[in-house]
């Protein structure tokens, strides 16, 4: 077996990773040996390559019994380059979600999907289906290039976004692993039928490349050892920031003439938020600009930066291995200096762009070529049917009848293309019937620019809710800005369970970032934008406390904002000692803000109370809140109505 450069250049013992992929003969085992064994789940070992086949495996944590097996299952995670997602696909992924999973799909923050349930005996069957109509999950997990993003809009009438469609597929393909193990394992050994790859991708993954390329190996590209850690590349067009740029390895942006030919691109590189509680030597950061490279050299340049990373990244600190540790330790010079002894010449100096916007391309719109495209927004991404929203069968019953692509978006959302106007009226009418809502402005604007990971119960490395707890604590956000005046206030928000960043938290103007049961770490400042990281203004906030915390800050917003001024904006520009004098001097009129309407507390209120951090609350009872919610609603009253007048009474209150 040929093997690649050594897995570290320095003479640390390399993690126990690198040992796993070294002996996996190249993604094969111990896989392909324990998917034939009777058991619910995989080994340790197993689990690490099993990553790079697209699947994680996973437990419901919600079922776990002392002294009893785990409630094994596994996630399977789809790469959809661009987010491209062709309707025989879309109808399997609905199908298998249903077969073998837990009866909903998964719109990921990479625009793939996520199927979640599935059983160790069903999860080759699951992997051939999604093969064979047209998908794959190869490399959508593990240390390897994951899904390559770009924006999902269809503007067929601005050639920069066919462009970035184009090479986001390309790079896609230069660097997808080579070995025949996945479909060995999952297919008999069966390839699939699938689009005839770019000559100039094939080209370039054989050129030498000055030491890019691992000679004699079955991975030309990534050797025996594959990347240190996940690698994760976007393309995009100079100023649609739909994608998170900032936030990548490494990032494409189209360059084009006046005549809208493609001419080359810009280079990002060093972005990843990922981190971990109480280790400050792990830090969310952004991409810094590398250079500008003509589009004959646009392959060459990707391979001599993830060769780079290859031979350089560190392996033995998986904590620090990362692209973005690599040039946070080196500095951008030496890293440009050492791509460009890959790349064989010096590179071209960046060129100027745009400041870059976020858009999220939701309604119905018109897409450049007489058609039309449709973007509806999928609340943190979960397609599932839930009471009167029936949107797993709208969606469905649209793909089936009207046979259109898809595009899935990095906010976790879903456009339809290339609609045929005449069919408008019928799709509508669908999405009414299921109660799907296509009109943007109807959408509340806090719920719209939010995204959540999965979290609990399904992440094994999840330490508190997100997915399920960010419904309420949006509305608990929005109830608290209606009362201290700020009505049309919204900004981008994002939670997740753990500090691992899955739904790029470190981005938004407000986050919450799991950091004990029931408490977040507080992250504020970011752009609305996401072209500026936010910072964390508190380690640790229980979810008691959040209407207390955020009271005076809102305040202090309103007060004091500049017109215009976006949350995150005005938190960057007044800094955090401000906020926190501020918040210690603030004396509410109402401290509390009634939940009564969503949550099964009462918040009491105090008028003009003394200084306080904290909410009082009071728990009710589950028989007593249903009670109290019914006696409400046949009275036209608020629940906080009812209680006040209730307490009043009982305890000899004098209005």
């Amino acid at each position: 077996m040929v093997k690649s450069a050594p897995p570290s250049p320095t003479s640390r013992k390399p993690s126990k990773v690198e040992g796993i992929k070294e002996h996996s003969n190249f993604l094969r085992e111990p896989v392909a040996t324990q998917i034939l064994e009777d058991t619910t789940h995989f080994t340790e070992d197993a689990i690490q390559i099993l990553k790079f086949h697209g699947s994680y495996q996973q437990d419901n944590r919600d079922n776990r019994v002392k002294g009893q097996e785990k409630d094994y299952q596994f996630m399977l995670r789809t790469k959809n380059p661009g987010g491209f997602v062709p309707p025989q696909l879309y109808l399997a992924l609905d199908q298998l979600a249903d077969e073998y999973g837990n009866h909903t799909l998964r719109a990921t923050t990479r625009q793939g999907f996520q199927v979640h349930g599935i059983l160790k005996k069903n999860l080759k069957a699951a992997i051939a289906t999604i093969v064979k109509n047209l998908g794959s999950t190869l490399g959508a997990c593990g240390d390897i290039n994951r899904n390559v993003m770009a924006p999902p809009v269809p503007f067929k009438h601005r050639p920069e976004y066919k462009y970035a469609w184009e090479y986001a597929q390309n790079i896609a393909d230069l660097l997808s692993p080579q070995t025949g193990a996945y479909y060995e394992i999952w297919l008999d050994g069966e390839k699939a039928i699938s689009a005839e790859e770019d000559p100039a991708v094939k080209a370039a993954r054989q050129s030498n490349g000055n030491g890019t390329i691992v000679h004699d190996s079955e991975e030309p590209l990534y050797g025996t050892y594959y990347m240190p850690r996940k690698f994760k590349v976007s393309v995009t067009v100079p100023g649609d920031n739909s994608i998170d740029l900032y936030s990548q390895d490494l990032t494409l942006v189209v360059i084009t003439n006046s005549l809208g030919e493609l001419e080359g691109f810009d280079v990002f590189a060093g972005g990843g938020l990922g981190r971990t509680h109480n280790k400050e030597e792990t830090f969310a950061r952004l991409a810094d600009p590398i250079c500008y490279v003509d589009k004959a050299d646009v392959y060459d340049i990707v391979k001599a930066i993830v060769a780079t990373q290859r031979d350089y990244g560190d392996r033995t600190d998986r904590r620090h291995a990362r692209l973005k540790y690599l040039i946070n330790d080196w500095g951008v010079d030496q890293f440009r200096a050492k791509v460009e002894e890959y790349f064989g010449k010096p590179v071209t100096p960046f060129k100027a762009l745009p400041e870059f916007k976020y858009e999220d391309f939701l309604g119905w719109q018109e897409q450049g070529d007489g058609k039309l495209f449709l973007g509806l927004s999928i609340d943190n991404g979960r397609v599932k049917n839930e009471g009167s929203l029936q949107l797993k069968t709208a969606l469905r019953e649209i793909v089936e009848k009207f046979r259109l692509p898809i595009r899935l978006t990095p906010h976790q959302n879903l456009i339809f293309c290339d609609i045929d106007p005449k069919n408008k009226s019928a799709i509508q009418k669908i999405l009414n019937r299921c109660g799907v809502v296509s009109d943007p402005s109807q959408i509340e604007p806090l719920v719209r620019y939010a995204m959540a990971c999965p979290a609990l119960p399904t992440c094994g490395l999840a330490i508190t809710e997100s997915e399920r707890a960010i419904p309420g604590i949006l509305q608990r956000i929005r109830a608290l800005l209606d009362q201290v005046g700020l009505q049309d206030e919204h900004f981008v928000v994002r939670m997740t369970g753990c500090p691992n960043g899955c739904a790029r938290p470190y981005m938004a103007e407000l986050a919450f970032v799991g950091s004990g049961p029931e408490s977040y770490q507080v992250w504020l400042g970011g752009s609305p934008d996401q072209t500026r990281l936010a910072q964390p203004i508190v380690e640790k906030l229980h979810d008691n406390d959040i209407e207390s915390f955020l009271e005076p800050i809102f305040v202090y917003f309103k007060k004091s904002r500049e017109a215009e001024e976006s949350f995150g904006d005005f938190c960057s520009r007044i800094g955090f000692d401000a906020i926190r004098e501020f918040a210690a001097q603030y004396q509410p009129e109402t401290v509390a803000v009634p939940t009564a309407e969503t949550s099964p507390q009462v918040v009491a209120t105090k008028k003009k109370a003394a200084p306080s951090r904290s909410r009082p609350r009071i728990s009710l009872y589950d028989e007593v809140y249903s009670k109290l919610k019914e006696t409400a609603t046949s009275q036209g009253k608020s629940m906080t109505e009812v209680v006040n007048e209730a307490l009043k009474i009982y305890l000899q209150i004098d209005s």
